[in-house]
């Protein structure tokens, strides 16, 4: 194939471009992960860690993707049969479905249209329903990477408490943990799940549960098969710095240095950029006359915007020519989304000219692959951007 200058625009809504700084911390020598150095890194790590995940609570760390870490929240507090609440909010909702069905737990599928997030008043009515609460966990994603819709998780919590019941709340931040406010104290969230590729701006290979303490209980008591998943040895070994397996070192530098990144921009602006890129592309999309994905502004994702192609027209051909044009990948539509969709991934380590510039393809590609739309769609997301930046209230440069 031929060269293409310039650099390949990854668009995707993860993995996302994983930024020159924690490229140099990965490019280290491996160091003995039983030393005194590496108890450093792992303190270190944990406790920047708990700090995004806005918790007082241990977070225990795997060398897996974010399918391992869904594995682990429920094979650490759950028994063989029980029912579990889950809301059909996209793909990834149905995945995670997939793992606590061959669990061999009960999954209850509240049913959706992958256009909105989880209704609060469902899940208090179905848990109100549940007398003898043989529901233990309700389970909810927070943003949905296949469709751009963000959930209300306090409002989940709300609805548990509202219908007095016991079952745990467990809740997974893969694409919008440090690109969305998310807080896991407050909000009364028993385990959270997370992983490295997108808004910790790492490559895949990492994840993580932030465990509360009442899962912690449910620990003790939960029957489902585990090893590798256990967070009883995980635990005690990071008490002392270390791991009771070898861990992904250089993974951990690279994590060590992402979160002095995060923690120098200050996760109040971290939030604000990417609320700020959300609403930018927007408002390119609606100039361009196509039609989001989700339906409720209260629910918009500020970590990626889906797209839906018009009646018709293959979304899938759209990213060929984009790819193939201006070598730029976007987010392909997933599950009963497929070819009905594209996502542009706009988290991780970006910035307003990264933004523009993968505006500035898609709306060449929307010309090129012959979809009916209106230009200008760029100079609407430049508008915001600048309007933006002449606020006084707009957050500063990252350190």
């Amino acid at each position: 194939m031929p060269h293409a200058s310039g650099r390949h625009f990854l668009q995707i809504p993860g993995p996302t471009n994983v930024p020159d700084r924690v490229l140099r911390a990965m490019v280290a020598p491996t160091i003995d992960h039983r030393g005194p150095a590496f108890r450093d890194l792992t303190r270190e790590v944990l406790a920047g860690m708990a700090t995004v995940v806005q918790t007082r609570h241990p977070v225990v760390l795997f060398p897996a993707s974010g399918t391992g870490a869904w594995e682990a929240a429920l094979a650490n507090t759950l028994s063989p049969g029980d029912r579990v609440l889950m809301a059909e909010t996209g793909h990834f909702a149905t995945l995670w479905k997939g793992i606590a069905t061959r669990l061999g737990l009960d999954p209850l599928f509240l049913p959706g249209d992958w256009r909105r997030g989880v209704d609060g008043a469902q899940v208090e009515a179905r848990l109100a329903e549940d007398g003898v609460h043989a529901i233990k966990a309700v389970c909810v994603v927070h943003n949905e990477t296949s469709t751009g819709v963000t959930s209300d998780i306090a409002a989940v919590r709300r609805a548990l408490d509202a219908a007095r019941h016991p079952a745990l709340l467990l809740v997974d931040t893969i694409s919008s943990l440090a690109s969305i406010d998310y807080r896991h104290d407050e909000w009364g969230v028993d385990v959270t799940v997370g992983a490295s590729q997108k808004g910790l701006m790492l490559p895949p290979g990492l994840s993580f549960n932030a465990v509360g303490d009442k899962a912690l209980a449910a620990h003790a008591a939960a029957r489902l098969p585990r090893s590798y998943w256990d967070w009883g040895p995980i635990l005690a070994a990071n008490e002392k710095g270390f791991f009771p397996y070898t861990p992904a070192t250089n993974l951990l530098f690279g994590l060590r240095e992402a979160l002095r990144m995060l923690q120098a921009e200050g996760l109040d602006n971290v939030f604000a950029r990417h609320d700020r890129h959300a609403e930018a592309t927007r408002r390119a999309v609606r100039t361009w006359g196509l039609e989001l994905l989700c339906v409720n502004p209260s629910e918009y994702s500020s970590s990626l915007t889906a797209v839906l192609t018009p009646e018709g027209h293959d979304a899938g051909r759209l990213l060929d020519v984009i790819l193939d044009r201006f070598d730029m990948a976007l987010g392909v539509g997933l599950g009963i989304l497929a070819g009905k969709v594209f996502r542009i991934g706009h988290l991780g380590d970006f910035n307003d000219l990264s933004l523009l510039g993968t505006l500035a393809g898609v709306e060449m590609g929307l010309a090129l692959a012959g979809i009916p739309h209106q230009s200008g769609g760029v100079g609407a997301a430049l508008a915001h951007l600048t309007e933006c930046a002449r606020s006084p209230t707009a957050e500063p440069a990252p350190a």
